[in-house]
């Protein structure tokens, strides 16, 4: 097990999660004048930026469905795939508990803690299609542009684009989580846990199809 590996996971996932959370608690702040475009670069920048700083020592996963992805294509072990995911999500939790004392609590109050929901009468099988489909492109991403080995080695930028235009289309419907961790953080700090499944099983089943997809279709076989 790789001590540096998880201390990057849990470094770049606390900065998901203390940014985006910060983000939108600083839009309600503002009396919306961010709006989702804010939201949607303060997410897509943590991303871009996290991702190329621990690339060279995690691969900067900072996310369990990439690592689900990963793991289904042979990039991790199954050992350090739970390893990945536990930093992870510890990662989001301590974010979250954090975020608590740089925000008045009332604000995080307002905003539910940031946690992603489901926007007004949208059902849980829209909320589903959406983490699926968002997360699809974003683990897409991740491959093309980081994992295969022809890569232009400049990931860390589109991944963090591909969070941004994700939020962009998905941030009303579905929250547009795409990763768990990204949830499970905030939720277990205050927020609400209702439809709590959709933000597991979305994200793992749009990861594991788009790593599926490029490892068996695109990709160079070795």
């Amino acid at each position: 097990m790789n001590r540096k590996a998880l201390l990057a996971e849990f470094i770049g996932t606390f900065t998901l999660i203390f940014v985006g959370v910060g983000a939108i608690a600083a839009d309600f702040m503002m009396g919306g004048k961010s709006g989702l475009t804010g939201i949607a670069l303060a997410h897509g920048l943590a991303i871009a930026v996290m991702v190329s700083a621990t690339a060279a020592v995690s691969g900067g996963h900072l996310n369990p469905a990439v690592t689900a992805g990963a793991w289904v294509a042979g990039k991790i072990d199954s050992a350090n795939a739970i390893s990945y995911i536990l930093a992870q999500c510890l990662g989001a939790i301590v974010a979250a508990f954090l975020i608590k004392y740089a925000v008045p609590i009332d604000v995080l109050g307002a905003i539910g803690m940031g946690t992603p929901a489901l926007g007004a009468n949208i059902s849980a099988g829209q909320g589903l299609i959406t983490e699926i489909v968002l997360t699809f492109f974003l683990m897409f991403a991740v491959y093309g542009t980081a994992i295969d080995k022809r890569a232009p080695k400049v990931g860390g930028l589109f991944i963090g684009l591909t969070v941004t235009l994700d939020i962009l289309m998905g941030g009303p419907i579905s929250g547009a989580a795409m990763n768990p961790a990204r949830h499970l953080g905030p939720a277990l700090m205050g927020g609400s846990m209702d439809n709590f499944w959709i933000y597991w099983a979305g994200p793992i089943a749009g990861g594991v199809l788009a790593a599926l997809v490029y490892r068996h279709v695109l990709e160079e076989q070795e």
